[in-house]
């Protein structure tokens, strides 16, 4: 029998910087805006663009990455989130074509090859005319399986611009243009800095932005248009690929019991993802959220902690000043508390974070400094292979990740010890990274759960042998 559709634009560039997060951003309020049930999606591990994504639509954003999860984990994760009445808005990154090497492997176009779905192509026409139409014949005529279903022009100067730019793409037969945002309306709506936009949960204004984003932005886009291009895809549920039953489930029934993992939520860390906290609740794990700025210690009843990334060092004096939460924290991971670190979380893990000049205590778990540099130290996916005794990875696991880090390990006291080999990327340095302590795991390398289904069991498992008294279990074979 047929499967319903699930209508999908992907909004693309073709760089980094052209406009597409804040064009994902209109289209998804306007939608909603109109009565329209709208999901977003985030291409590749970018976590602020999905978290943006998931407040425009009003649900969790799912990160499409082929790199982390394969093919097969990224359509399924597609159509199990996807709207079939609605609008699923996949917001790609960088350059259309842009992969991992010169053929665009794991490019925003192959996903979109991949869903069977329309790009939508935002072009920044600062400067140009005809020479934007020269760059989207170029683009479909590098990769013709690749649907460029229409065009928003970026940055227009003004009306006879962009009236020239229309026309030229009309001379040459090219995809209709839905939209045309003038200069004036994209500056600094979402301020940036190192790590990219800030996220929602440090905006201070989000209805001023929203009220923004609908009177200046969406009025610039033909919606109906869009919402017509997206009804043209023909990806349905039953066509994509699929996952084991899927890879987020299939360990609840070997581990079933109900244990408390923390996890550390607030404006200093709030890099998760949503698949990533439902792994570990479908295998039985109650999650708790902690925050490492209000002054309170973990709570007694937690099994385990998971400490994902986010923006420590902008936090950090504040972070210094809540002893009674870092105290309680040195604490717990001494006694054996299984502690799962990512990025940020091994800054919090650190004897201090070193940024602009000053020195800021953190919870000294982990015998180094941390310093924040003026470029980054680590971008890009990972791969690593384990080769040590740890608490949560079997010897010889392979794992795929991603790291995006200003921060370098400093002033160690003496030899750091790692579980893992790093095979693509930088780490810790060394060629190594996770450092290990006791029932701990802190590394620069971020996992996604579909791509790494040993890791839910695993964090659950560690955290019932805490709870039985057996904390501290080093798993080797």
């Amino acid at each position: 029998m047929p499967q319903p559709t699930a209508p999908c634009v992907v909004v693309a560039g073709l760089r980094g910087d052209s406009g597409k997060t804040l064009v994902s951003l209109a289209i998804a309020i306007g939608a909603r805006d109109c009565g329209v049930d709208v999901r977003g999606f985030k291409k590749g591990p970018d976590y602020i663009d999905a978290a943006w994504l998931g407040w425009a639509t009003g649900t969790p954003c799912r990160n499409l990455d082929t790199f982390l999860t394969g093919d097969a984990g990224a359509a399924s994760s597609f159509a199990r989130h996807a709207v079939r009445r609605g609008l699923n808005i996949v917001e790609g990154n960088r350059g259309l074509f842009d992969g991992v090497d010169w053929q665009g492997t794991h490019s925003t176009a192959a996903l979109a090859r991949l869903l069977d779905a329309p790009v939508l192509l935002v072009l920044d026409v600062s400067k140009v005319t005809r020479t934007a139409a020269a760059l989207v014949l170029g683009a479909r005529a590098l990769d013709p399986a690749t649907r460029i279903a229409g065009v928003v022009l970026n940055r227009v100067a003004g009306s006879r611009h962009e009236r020239v730019i229309r026309q030229a793409l009309e001379s040459v037969d090219g995809p209709p243009v839905v939209g045309a945002v003038p200069r004036f309306a994209e500056p600094d709506l979402i301020p940036a800095r190192h790590l990219g936009l800030t996220p929602p949960g440090e905006h201070m204004a989000l209805d001023a932005l929203r009220h923004v984003i609908l009177s200046r932005l969406v009025r610039c886009i033909d919606l109906d248009r869009v919402l017509e291009l997206a009804d043209v895809s023909q990806a349905q549920a039953g066509s994509l690929p699929a996952v084991t039953a899927v890879q987020l489930s299939r360990g609840s029934q070997l581990n079933p019991g109900r244990v408390v993992i923390g996890y550390v939520q607030d404006s200093a860390f709030s890099f998760y993802y949503p698949d990533n906290l439902e792994a570990l609740e479908a295998e039985g794990a109650v999650l708790v959220p902690v925050s490492a700025i209000e002054p309170a210690a973990l709570p007694e009843e937690i099994d385990a902690l998971y400490i994902g990334g986010g923006f420590p060092e902008t936090h950090a004096a504040r972070i210094a000043r809540n002893r009674s939460f870092l105290s309680s924290l040195a604490d717990r991971a001494g006694s054996g508390l299984p502690v799962f670190a990512e990025c940020g979380g091994l800054l919090l893990l650190s004897r201090a974070i070193v940024w602009k000049g000053q020195r800021h205590e953190m919870a000294g778990v982990l015998p180094f400094d941390v310093s924040m540099e003026a470029v980054p130290q680590g971008h890009g996916y990972v791969e690593l292979t384990i080769d040590r005794a740890n608490p949560f990875f079997r010897v010889g696991t392979e794992i795929v990740g991603h790291e995006f880090h200003y921060s370098q390990v400093s002033t160690p006291d003496g030899a750091i010890e790692c579980a893992a080999r790093v095979t693509r990327g930088k780490g810790i340095g060394g060629g190594r990274d996770a450092v290990v302590y006791r029932s701990v795991w802190a590394s620069y390398t971020h996992l996604h759960a579909i791509g790494c289904p040993e890791w839910a069991p695993a964090m659950v498992a560690a955290a019932k042998d805490y709870r039985a008294g057996r904390g501290g279990t080093i798993r080797t074979e």
